[in-house]
């Protein structure tokens, strides 16, 4: 949850998350939609599809024990270098280093390392690993990693409190802030799009899955058409809809960023007197969508048509209806 993800934010995901599923067999048994629905919010939802094969492998092959070897880590489903480095010193304390972006400044600076990232990333963690102690290596992984966020910091760091000051070639340089050297930033593309929000006379909405494969894989949203680098004119928009309705543009548009992409999209709203079946049974009725896996450039959508309120105006037409 922490790739990517800050302390702050991941804390209330963190705790539910255990609460839901204590061990990795409760996880294994546990079906993918609910597992996407209680990570919705955090992003980069791949890492929920990866947690959540892991824990079918591990319970499945490896009798609900992980390996504890860095190498063995490797071949599960979504860890890399530096979690299969974390996992292995910390948990097993294998003599091995958890190289994040905290400690690849910190070592950047120690020995003034000038190549730029990601380019850079591999001498570090050669730099990090021959530094890691034979003994409590679990503990050293994460004093360069808090060295790094508490001290060896971005900007202004507090190199007078550094215990590694007088070694470090950057400070005798003059050069820590000026490292790790970050790759030229290229300009993410423009996408653009429309989406259709439909609600019933209960204010449920339709919703449908994306496929498990690719971006938002297995999480739900409504209906969309294609992106593209602009905006379909009100006929094209109309050829994309689920369903004839009474489709009207809602004002301003929802713009969310991707790691690669900014997305901006339009927003047609339409209410149905009666439950309409979804075109081709793709897709389903969502009276609440709080208890399904919206992420949150869906909730954005339907935040701006108004149907994100769905439990309220039940409530609300209820009580007219008595």
């Amino acid at each position: 949850m922490l790739q990517q993800t800050t302390v702050q934010t991941v804390g209330a995901y963190y705790v539910k998350f255990l609460k839901a599923w204590p061990t990795v067999r409760d996880l294994a048994d546990a079906q993918l939609d609910d597992v996407l629905t209680a990570w919705a919010g955090l992003g980069y939802y791949a890492r929920a599809r990866n947690l959540h094969r892991t824990a079918k492998i591990v319970a499945g092959d490896f009798g609900g024990r992980f390996p504890d070897t860095a190498e063995a880590l490797r071949k599960l489903p979504g860890i890399g270098g530096y979690t299969s480095g974390a996992i292995a010193a910390i948990a097993f304390d294998r003599r091995e280093a958890a190289i994040d972006a905290n400690a690849e400044r910190v070592l950047a600076r120690v020995f003034a390392v000038k190549a730029p990232m990601p380019k850079a990333k591999e001498r570090l963690r050669e730099l990090g690993q021959a530094l890691v102690p034979q003994k409590r290596a679990g503990d050293f992984a994460q004093a360069l990693m808090d060295l790094g966020s508490s001290i060896c910091t971005p900007k202004r760091p507090a190199c007078a409190r550094c215990p590694w000051s007088g070694d470090c070639e950057a400070r005798q340089l003059g050069i820590q802030e000026e490292l790790p050297v970050k790759a030229a930033r290229i300009a993410r593309p423009l996408k653009r799009g429309v989406a259709f929000v439909a609600r019933d006379a209960a204010g449920a909405v339709l919703l449908a899955k994306r496929p498990v494969k690719g971006l938002l894989g297995g999480m739900m949203q409504p209906p969309l058409g294609p992106w593209s680098a602009e905006f379909p004119s009100k006929k094209e928009a109309m050829l994309q809809a689920p369903f004839r309705a009474g489709w009207k543009k809602r004002a301003g548009v929802v713009r969310h960023g991707f790691t690669h992409f900014e997305l901006e999209i339009e927003v047609y709203a339409a209410e149905c007197e009666a439950i309409s079946p979804p075109v081709n049974g793709a897709g389903q009725w969502v009276r609440d969508p709080s208890t399904v896996a919206l992420p949150t450039v869906m909730k954005k959508i339907l935040r701006h048509a108004g149907a994100d309120d769905a439990p309220l105006l039940r409530q609300a037409r209820s009580a007219r209806r008595r």
